[in-house]
Formats: structure tokens, sequence, C-alpha cells
């Protein structure tokens, strides 16, 4: 008897999905785009995964394929038959594409130690994303072409992480970059990307003024650069320090710049909350919510993705790892590709958005 009472739900949330449309139709209406970040090879094996992405999403990132070391695993060598499949999966679903990342610290060249030098650095950098970037030119819509080259913890004046790009050709390996990526796709909407910036703490608001020097250097020296991208990797503990006055402000100061912002990797670590599921679900969603609405009421914010789309396949699953060992539940869809309180907080904020121009 409990089984089949269990059953019923599921059903009957399998109908409504069935029926109602999906995020992309309701971030259309308010001028959005919504997408998620896709797994490889899931969604070439994953025919249910495969089927949430075309209904929800109107744009897809790789989660990691398009990265450094993934993309090119040896010294020109290029591995691009997942990033193919996904170009092809977005061409026949109506989907936008993003390219993530060109240029990042983590996840790089595996043999990066043993070739790369001060003498061929530039190089090989330049040659890496004029044939990555080359080859969907025309077909991407935007590219996070830095990843996150901010950290002030590190000591410099600038703001700057250390990395060894900065170690090998110094700060101006940001500017080398947009204009490699600019002059081997045009037309792509060309991005810095970063993280660790929602929250009203002393940490975060030193990063949020590096970011903003950064993105005002680039603007002042005419780099083809047209958006930053918010990580907004959220956790619902931290949460308590998120202030929406102090996000819009730093975000009017982005767009002062001239430049759209793109939230592109939002979820909500639900780590500190407690097993029952309608608890934990309506607190995530609470998150999701109170940050969109937030967020969306400056028009330069033209598109929303979470890193994910199920709790099925998710980074967070090993990186916070519910100490019960439960399943974490941090995306719009569960496990079973059923949509969620988050997906209706996200639904409600797409609905009650600020009309922009898509």
């Amino acid at each position: 008897m409990v089984l089949q009472a269990a059953a019923w739900p599921c059903l009957s949330v399998l109908a409504q999905t069935r029926q109602e449309p999906g995020l992309r139709e309701y971030a259309a209406k308010a001028g959005l785009l919504y997408g998620a970040a896709a797994a490889w090879p899931v969604l070439r094996d994953d025919a249910d995964y495969a089927a949430a992405f075309a209904r929800e999403c109107n744009i897809l990132v790789p989660e990691n394929v398009l990265k450094m070391g993934p993309v090119q695993p040896s010294p020109g060598v290029f591995r691009f038959e997942p990033a193919d499949f996904m170009a092809d999966f977005c061409r026949q679903h109506n989907m936008r594409m993003r390219g993530h990342t060109l240029v990042w610290h983590t996840q790089m060249w595996p043999w990066f130690k043993t070739e790369v030098n001060a003498g061929n650095a530039k190089k090989y950098l330049e040659e890496h994303i004029l044939t990555v970037a080359g080859r969907y030119r025309g077909r991407m819509h935007s590219w996070d072409v830095v990843n996150e080259a901010v950290h002030p913890r590190d000591g410099r004046e600038d703001g700057l992480r250390v990395t060894p790009w900065l170690e090998l050709l110094g700060p101006g390996y940001i500017e080398l970059a947009f204009r490699m990526a600019h002059s081997a796709d045009p037309d792509a909407r060309l991005t810095y990307n970063d993280y660790g910036l929602d929250y009203d703490t002393p940490e975060q608001e030193a990063k949020r003024r590096a970011v903003l020097r950064l993105l005002r250097s680039l603007k002042e020296r005419d780099v083809p650069i047209h958006a930053f991208g918010m990580q907004a990797h959220l956790d619902w503990a931290a949460f308590r320090n998120f202030k929406a006055d102090i996000l819009q402000a730093f975000f009017r100061e982005v767009a002062s710049l001239g430049l759209e912002i793109y939230i592109t990797e939002l979820d909500v670590a639900d780590r500190e909350l407690p097993d029952d599921i309608a608890e934990r679900d309506e607190a995530i969603a609470r998150v999701y919510e109170t940050y969109l609405t937030a967020a969306l009421q400056e028009p330069a914010v033209k598109a929303v993705l979470t890193w994910g789309l199920t709790d099925k396949y998710t980074w967070l699953a090993g990186r916070q790892r519910r100490p019960s060992g439960t399943p974490v539940r941090v995306l719009p869809l569960d496990r079973d590709f059923q949509r969620k309180p988050a997906w209706q907080a996200i639904r409600r904020v797409f609905l009650a958005a600020p009309p922009r121009k898509a």
C-alpha cells in the first residue's frame, strides 16, 4: 500500500512535466536565456537527460570538455568530438551554446609543466585560442575567455591571481586572450567569468572591487570584452550573508561599463540542511528565488545558467557531500528528472522579471 501511494504523485508530476512549458519558454518571455551545464558523455548516452535539456534549456554550456586539458590533451592534439556533439545537439534543438573556458589556471594542459616556458607560452596560448574558438566560429553565443583570474588574497596590488599564465606572460595575458578570441570568433560575446562575489563579507567585497578594476581596465584599453559572468555557486548556510542591495549595486557598476551580465554557474549547496526532503527543497527554492529576484532587477542580466540541470549529475554530489550520506538536492530537477520547488521558484522569478530585450 505504501509503495502504491508513493507512486501516484510521481505519475502526476510526470504528466504535469509533459504538459507545462520548460523554463526556456518562461525565460524567453522575459527576454532571457535559461540553460545549464551539460555533462559528457551523459548527454549522448542518457536519453532522459538529453530530453530534459531539450525541454528546459535554450542555451547549453559544456561542463568540462572545452577546458584546456580535456580539449588539448597533448601538444597540438585536440579532442573536439564531445563539444562537436554538443554543438550539433544545440542546433537540432534550437538552443544557443556557450564555450567554457579558453584560459584557466585549473584543468590546464597535462603537459604544461614540461612543454611551456616564458619563451613559448604566448605562442601556445594564441594557437590554443585560435584553434578552439575558431572551430566554433559563428556557432557560439558566448565564450568564457578568461576564468577566475582575480584573487586578492594572493597579495598583488591589482588583485590578480598568481597563475602560471601570469608568471610566464604577466598581466597582459588577459588582454591577449580576449584579442585572440575576438580574432577567432568576432560574433561571440566574450566574457570574463568569476566566483565568490555574492555575499556581504569583507573578503568578497575586496574581490568585487578587484573584478571591477579589471573590467574597467579592459574597457579603457578597448579590449573586446562584452559580458561579465557571475558564477553564483551559492550555499544555503552562507546565504545568511546575502544582501540584495549589495548584489544590485555591484551589477549596476558592471552594467555601467557597457557590459552584459550572465549568471553562469548557479547552484545551491544543501550540505547543512536537514534530511527531510520537503523542508530541504523549500529552503533551496527560497535561495534560488531570493537571489534571482534581486539579480534580475538589473536589465543588463541577459542569461541564467545553472551548473547542471538534475541532481543525478552534479559536481556538488562529490564536493559537498551531506554528512548523513543522503543524495544532494541542489538543482531544478531531481534524480528522476522531475521538477522540484527550485524549478518552480525559477519559473516564478522569470514570470515576474522586468522585461528586457533578448
